[in-house]
C-alpha cells in the first residue's frame, strides 16, 4: 500500500463509500482534507491536517523513513479538476494511490439525462469565463461548468445573454449533488436566479436552436441568431453591424443585379434582398455546406430574389448576368482574378465592396489598385467593442476590426 491514500467523497459522506475504500480509511494514521469532508469521520481517532500548504506538507511526511498512512479526502473523483494534479506536481506519483468517487459532472449528466460523452467540461473556479465564451461561440454542448462564489449559474447566463449567440441555451443547476438537500432545476437564461443558490453546484448548459419571430424581424439588421448557421461555427458569418454598413456601402437601388461573392450563410445576400425585393441577388459560395445554408435562409426569410450559384470564383461568374453592384466577402487568395473579372463585368455606375479580414487581403488590393488607376477605392475600418456580463458587472469586449474596401470608377461622382 502506497503511503498516501487520496480518498473521492460524495456528499453523503461514509455512508456512500464502498467497503473497501472505508477500510483504507480506518487505517489511516493521518487524515487530511476540508472540514466539511473531514466532519463526515469525526470518530475517528488519526490526526487531522486542514488543506493548507498539504502539498508541501505531504512531500516533508515523505521524506521521514517511516511515514505515518496518510488518506487524503477529496470531493468527487481527485483528478477531475481536483487535489489531484496539485499533489502529482509536487509528490512522486509512486507514492499516491486514488481511489475516485463518482465526480460532480458525471452526477450531473445523469441527473438532467442527458449524455455526455462529447461534453466540454470548463471550470469556472477562480478562472474568467473565457474558456467558456470560446466554447458556445463554437457552438460546443453539452457543457458542464463548476462554478465559484463569483461565477455563480446567474453571473453565467448573464454572461451567456451578453454575447449576442446565434443559438441560446437551456440551463439546468444541479444542487448538493448526492447529499439530502439535492436540487436540480432548469432554467431559460433569463430566468436563472441570481440568489438563492447552494454555492455546491454545477452548471449544465445544452444548445437549443430557437427559430426567430419573423413577423418581428427588423427591416434591415436582422439578429445574428436569426440565420441558419454552421453547427460547428455559429458565428462564422458577417456580423450585423458589419451588414449594415456593407448595404449603405453598396447605395443599393430597385432591380439591380448583385453578386455577393463567398457568401457563406448568405446573411448578406439575404439582408439585400429583403430590402430591395425587386433586386435579383447571386450568393456565389464554393462549398456545400455553405450552399446548403443559403437555400435553408432563403427559404425562412421568404427571399426567393436570392440565387445559389455552387463553386469558387472567378469561374463560377462567368455564366451570370452583368452585375449592378458587387460585394466579396471571401476571395480564397483570388482576390486580383476575381476583380479582375468583376470590373470588367460591372456596369457602369457600379458599386464593389470588399470585406477585408487579412494584412495580405489589403495588400493584394493595393497592389491592384496601383495596376488600375482608373478605380478609386475607399477604405473604412469597423471597429466594434459591446458590452459584456462580468459577474454583477459589465465590461468592454473588442470584436476583432473589419476593413471595408468600396471601390468605384474614378470617373463616378455621387
Amino acid at each position: 500500500m502506497t503511503p498516501i491514500q487520496v480518498v473521492g467523497v460524495g456528499l453523503e459522506g461514509a455512508v456512500g463509500l464502498a467497503p473497501s475504500t472505508l477500510s483504507i480509511i480506518q487505517q489511516a494514521q493521518i487524515l487530511a482534507g476540508s472540514d466539511r469532508l473531514l466532519n463526515h469521520f469525526l470518530e475517528h481517532p488519526a490526526q487531522r491536517w486542514s488543506l493548507t500548504d498539504l502539498p508541501e506538507r505531504l512531500r516533508q511526511h515523505l521524506a521521514q523513513p517511516q511515514p505515518d498512512r496518510v488518506v487524503v479526502l477529496t470531493s468527487g473523483d481527485p483528478l477531475f479538476f481536483g487535489l489531484g494534479r496539485q499533489l502529482l506536481q509536487v509528490l512522486p506519483a509512486a507514492a499516491i494511490t486514488f481511489h475516485p468517487h463518482v465526480s460532480s459532472v458525471q452526477l450531473a449528466f445523469n441527473r438532467v439525462k442527458l449524455p455526455w460523452q462529447d461534453a466540454t467540461t470548463i471550470s469556472a473556479h477562480g478562472r474568467s469565463l473565457e474558456r467558456l465564451a470560446t466554447a458556445v461561440k463554437k457552438g460546443a454542448s453539452p457543457i458542464a461548468v463548476l462554478t465559484d462564489l463569483d461565477n455563480t449559474p446567474g453571473a453565467i447566463a448573464r454572461f451567456l445573454q451578453s454575447l449576442s449567440l446565434s443559438a441560446t441555451y437551456n440551463l439546468w443547476v444541479c444542487e448538493n449533488l448526492g447529499g439530502p438537500d439535492e436540487r436540480v432545476h432548469q432554467f431559460a437564461l433569463a430566468d436563472v436566479p441570481l440568489t438563492g443558490i447552494s454555492p455546491l453546484n454545477v452548471v449544465i448548459l445544452q444548445r437549443v436552436d430557437v427559430p426567430p419571430a419573423l413577423a418581428n424581424l427588423p427591416l434591415l439588421g436582422i439578429p445574428d441568431a436569426a440565420f441558419y448557421s454552421f453547427r460547428d461555427r455559429p458565428g462564422l458569418m458577417t456580423k450585423r453591424s458589419v451588414r449594415v454598413q456593407i448595404l449603405a456601402e453598396l447605395a443599393l437601388q430597385p432591380e439591380q443585379i448583385i453578386w455577393d461573392i463567398g457568401a457563406g450563410t448568405g446573411s448578406v445576400s439575404i439582408e439585400i434582398a429583403r430590402l430591395v425585393t425587386t433586386a435579383k441577388v447571386w450568393a456565389i459560395e464554393k462549398t456545400t455546406a455553405g450552399c446548403e445554408l443559403i437555400r435553408q435562409n432563403a427559404e425562412r426569410f421568404n427571399t426567393p430574389n436570392v440565387t445559389v450559384v455552387p463553386g469558387s470564383a472567378p469561374v463560377a461568374l462567368t455564366e451570370l448576368p452583368r452585375p449592378d453592384r458587387i460585394f466579396v466577402g471571401g476571395s480564397q487568395g483570388k482576390l486580383t482574378a476575381i476583380l479582375d473579372h468583376g470590373c470588367s463585368q460591372l456596369r457602369d455606375d457600379g458599386v464593389i465592396v470588399l470585406a477585408l479580414a487579412t494584412l495580405e487581403t489589403q495588400a493584394e488590393l493595393a497592389q491592384w489598385q496601383s495596376l488600375h488607376p482608373t478605380w478609386t477605392v475607399a477604405y473604412q475600418q469597423i471597429s466594434l467593442t459591446r458590452s459584456v456580463a462580468v459577474g454583477a458587472f459589465t465590461r468592454w469586449e473588442p470584436l476583432n476590426p473589419v476593413i471595408l474596401a468600396t471601390l468605384r470608377r474614378s470617373t463616378h461622382s455621387i
